[in-house]
Formats: C-alpha cells, sequence, structure tokens
C-alpha cells in the first residue's frame, strides 16, 4: 500500500505518508526533520488570510521554505472568499507550490472568525470560497475538512462532494467533528464513505500512532494517503517506521537511545539556527518534552530544561541525559 502513487497536480509524491500542519509545531526545522524521515508530504502551520498580519514576524516565519523541496504547501486559513483568494496569490508569489486551505481546525480563536472548521456549517459559503481560491492560482489547491461541525451535523461527504466540484485535488479529512475537537476516537466510516463518492485522493487523519494503525486505517477507509500529526511530536521516525510496515509488513525496530539522541541534538540546532538563540530555547522546550516522554528520569530532566535559557545549556544537558540513559542500558544488558 506504501507503493501506491499518490500525485497532486504536477507532483508524484515519494510515498503516501504527510505531516498534518500543526500551530506552532510544523516549523521548518520540523517539516525538514520529517521529511528526512520518510514523510512524503509536508504543509506548512497556517498563514492568516488577513493582509495586514502577513508581515509580522510570526507570519514570515511560517512561510519561510528556504531549502525546502518541491513540492511546498503552504496553509490558508480565512473566511472570506476574496480575501482568501488574495492570500492564496500571495503565497504563490512567495513560491508556494500547492495551496492548502484550512477547514479543518477546531481552535476556538479561529472558529470564532468563522474559520477552520466552523466553516463547516455554511455548505454555500465553503464553496464560494474554494472557487475563489482555485481561479485565484494555477497551482494545486487541497483542503484539509473533519467530519462535520458535530455529531448531529456530520457532512463531510457534501463537502467532499463541493470541493471535487470547485477543482480540489487532494482532501485531507480528520476523523471528528469540531465539536469532537482531539477528545474520544477518531472514526473512519466516514472517511470511507467520502472515498467511496469522490474520486479525487483523500487523506486519512486520525489517531494514526502506529505502524499497525496505519496499514488499518488504509484498509478500512480505501483512501489513498495518510495524514500525522500529533503522533509525530519527539517521534519524527514515525513516518519511517510506518513507510518500512506498509512495504514489508515488517516492524522496524525503534531507534537507540543514541539515536534518538541524535536526531534531537540535530532538531536543536535547526531551531536555534531559525528563529535564533533565544526564541529557538523557547520553542526547543516543547519538542525536548516530547522526545523525552516516556524516558527514564524523563520528568526531572524536563523540569530541569525549563529553567535553562541558553542553547549551549539545553545542548549540554540534553547530552548528558542521554549519555546516561545510554550507559545505563549498557549495564542492563
Amino acid at each position: 500500500m506504501a507503493d501506491k502513487a499518490l500525485s497532486i497536480g504536477p507532483y508524484t509524491l515519494p510515498n503516501n505518508l504527510f505531516l498534518a500542519p500543526m500551530a506552532g509545531v510544523t516549523d521548518r526545522p520540523f517539516r525538514q526533520l520529517c521529511r528526512k524521515l520518510g514523510a512524503g508530504m509536508v504543509v506548512s502551520e497556517m498563514i492568516t488570510a488577513n493582509k495586514a498580519l502577513w508581515a509580522s514576524k510570526k507570519s514570515l516565519l511560517r512561510a519561510n521554505h528556504e531549502g525546502e523541496p518541491e513540492p511546498r504547501s503552504v496553509q490558508i486559513a480565512g473566511a472570506d472568499p476574496q480575501m482568501m483568494a488574495e492570500a492564496a496569490r500571495h503565497n504563490v508569489a512567495e513560491g508556494a507550490h500547492i495551496i492548502d486551505i484550512n477547514m479543518g481546525c477546531p481552535a476556538k480563536k479561529v472558529c470564532n472568525v468563522m474559520a477552520g472548521s466552523a466553516l463547516l456549517q455554511h455548505e454555500k459559503l465553503v464553496g464560494e470560497i474554494l472557487e475563489a481560491v482555485v481561479n485565484a492560482v494555477d497551482v494545486p489547491v487541497t483542503l484539509k475538512i473533519r467530519t462535520g461541525w458535530d455529531s448531529n451535523n456530520r457532512n463531510g461527504v457534501q463537502i467532499a462532494r463541493i470541493a471535487e466540484d470547485a477543482g480540489i485535488q487532494a482532501l485531507a479529512v480528520h476523523g471528528r467533528t469540531r465539536a469532537d475537537a482531539y477528545k474520544g476516537d477518531a472514526e473512519y466510516d466516514t472517511i470511507a464513505e467520502i472515498k467511496s463518492r469522490i474520486a479525487i485522493p483523500v487523506i486519512a487523519n486520525g489517531d494514526i500512532e502506529t505502524p499497525e494503525k496505519a496499514l488499518l486505517v488504509l484498509q478500512q477507509t480505501g483512501a489513498d494517503g495518510l495524514m500525522i500529526g500529533r503522533a509525530a511530536q519527539g517521534n519524527p521516525w514515525i513516518f519511517q517506521q510506518i513507510n518500512h510496515f506498509l512495504q514489508t509488513g515488517e516492524s522496524l525496530a525503534k531507534p537507540s537511545v543514541t539515536e534518538v539522541q541524535q536526531i534531537l541534538i540535530c532538531h536543536l540546532n535547526t531551531l536555534y539556527d531559525f528563529y535564533g538563540e533565544y526564541s529557538g530555547v523557547r520553542m526547543a522546550r516543547k519538542h525536548i518534552a516530547w522526545y523525552s516522554k516516556g524516558l527514564r528520569n524523563g520528568n526531572a530532566f524536563r523540569q530541569q530544561m525549563n529553567t535553562l535559557g541558553k542553547a549551549e545549556h539545553q545542548l549540554a544537558f540534553t547530552d548528558a541525559f542521554f549519555a546516561q540513559l545510554a550507559e545505563k542500558d549498557s549495564l542492563a544488558a
């Protein structure tokens, strides 16, 4: 199943695994790391359609794709068709090869301005936004949605048909409603129904945490690809593991303590380079917390790490922590 070629417009992807766009997480350093470790496609953090914010430091960093291979996909969010069209044109001019539209984010601050998954309540407006963006640019446009607004309004199939009619070239579906947020278990029956009703590629998203679950979701939904979000946090090698399992049916060994250390140190250095030391150290803290989750003495390590304000101290403390883990593992063996 991993060998199934997946194309978006003129771009044939190396595999069918996507890194989900996540605000505050899928910055350029993390996108590049996940590509290196097996993601076939990555999508940027969402950029607002509000033109007044495009020059902000946050938006400029989110739109920074220097050194990234094609295709570069930029996600935009908003509720006004013409503003969304202008945002799409702007980001294509800045180097985006694919425009992705966010109609899946459940965050209140997004939904309160009628963007993200709040739009699923308004099918006519959804169609107007999609048509405006597709007609505004000469690059492929993709869409990310949820299965509906709430359990009584699970209209993912109708939205998918609207998307296909508007010229959307791939659709990612998170198996929860807006009301679900991230609670409970993702359901895949709606994704399977969507896949059966439209011809464009469908990417299944939600609770794909292991290679075995990846295969199950592909089998259950018939989806063309998988999108992994939270399960990649502190675990970017999940793409390698899923690819290997789908291709061979065999489980790839988890990375050793030393390999995790090397990946983390590399990730930290790219964060410092990208954000500068002050912001990089602070951005690094949450990634360090994710990487160390479940490791021996990880809680004490995280607490101490949150008191360190310099890159050199973070790096030294990380090296010391993992060296101690590696030593204990070798003694145990």
